[in-house]
């Protein structure tokens, strides 16, 4: 595993790469869009 925290990604050992932002770059060159859930202020 590689992390890059100031570039906001890391290398997972399984060759998957996790945006801090929750998206994913898989190996095959597909995509998981990020999923946030809602502000934590948005329930106050």
């Amino acid at each position: 595993m590689a992390s890059f925290p100031e570039q906001g990604w890391s290398l997972l050992c399984n060759g998957v790469i996790v945006f801090e932002d929750t998206g994913e770059l898989l190996p095959d060159g597909s995509t998981v869009a990020p999923h946030r859930g809602p502000a934590v202020h948005a329930f106050a």
